[in-house]
């Protein structure tokens, strides 16, 4: 999948079937969306296209934003699985703010993109105050198929009611929303490497601001997405893991709580520093607390990750 910055001339000869949205989560409605794109777009034998933002609308319109489910990395990379192939990403500022959805159309998504046709959700919304609607393409004389809202239990399926759920630890929820098990991608940082002194080596993540079910051990499996010369890196391969999400209370006691990630993946040697991780969260093993000593920390962990792969080992092979 090819990405974009600037919209001007970006657009390919054969034309795009374009749909606009932050996307956060890429869950089911989103996904509704971006097949209907993509069948569309076979159809008329052109570019199945996406436009969105790098970073949420309404740090611009309310001055502050809600963290996201998905970074934009994360997202083009959900969109490229879909078969997405090119994603248009827009600086969403004051400029962009103030253009009309009439000007957006003409001048980003005709001019820029060579949109032949739209493929849209039934909420969608574009350009100053919000005006841009299906119905004002239309008016506009474009092609515009609308993509009805998904439900899961009765509920309308949404980013919100998504970060409700992981935000509760409601991983089931959640997934159920998301089609797929709640997940972050970041990349391995460095750490005090204490979990290598325990036999235990963790992965130190940063997830790039992506939200995080609450503090706790966690069942994950875990995909090695690039770098750190891993041989399958890039794979749809998932690797059975155990995680971390806390304070380290054991290892800094009387330290200032801040939240980390760490991940040990099950029966694993090299090297993931710089690596890019999906790690996605399963079930809750237990809560994070404090142990006596470093030993009595050593033999919980090995028993953490006993029950995960009773738990992963049928499924990841």
């Amino acid at each position: 999948m090819r990405v974009s910055r600037h919209w001007a001339g970006v657009g390919a000869q054969r034309g795009a079937v374009v749909s606009i949205g932050v996307f956060d989560g890429v869950h089911l409605g989103h996904q509704a969306i971006l097949a209907a794109n993509v069948a569309r777009a076979r159809a008329l034998q052109a570019e199945a296209t996406v436009v969105t933002f790098a970073s949420h609308p309404k740090q611009v319109l309310l001055g502050r934003a809600p963290r996201t489910l998905t970074s934009l990395e994360h997202r083009l990379e959900l969109f490229a699985a879909a078969g997405i192939e090119h994603t248009l990403v827009l600086e969403f500022d004051e400029r962009l703010r103030e253009l009309s959805p009439e000007r957006f159309a003409r001048e980003i998504l005709e001019q820029g993109l060579c949109s032949r046709a739209f493929v849209l959700g039934f909420d969608s919304k574009f350009g100053r105050d919000r005006r841009g609607t299906p119905e004002l393409l239309r008016a506009l004389g474009f092609d515009v198929t609308v993509v009805d809202k998904v439900q899961v239990g009765q509920r309308a399926v949404s980013s919100t009611a998504i970060r409700e759920a992981v935000e509760l630890g409601d991983l089931e929820a959640a997934q159920a929303m998301l089609g797929r098990p709640v997940s972050v991608l970041g990349r391995v940082v460095h750490g005090a490497a204490l979990g290598r002194e325990l036999g235990f080596p963790t992965a130190n993540i940063d997830p790039d601001h992506e939200l995080e079910p609450p503090g706790g051990v966690y069942c994950v499996q875990v995909r090695i997405v690039r770098g750190a010369g891993e041989r399958d890196a890039g794979s749809v391969r998932f690797r059975a893991g155990v995680a971390n999400i806390g304070s380290r209370p054991t290892v800094t006691p009387g330290l200032p709580a801040r939240s980390r990630l760490e991940v040990h993946l099950i029966d694993f040697e090299g090297d993931l520093y710089g690596a890019t991780l999906e790690v996605q969260f399963l079930s809750r093993l237990r809560a994070e607390q404090r142990f006596e000593s470093l030993e009595a920390l050593k033999e919980q962990i090995g028993r953490d990750v006993a029950s995960a792969r009773r738990k992963l080992s049928p499924a990841l092979g």
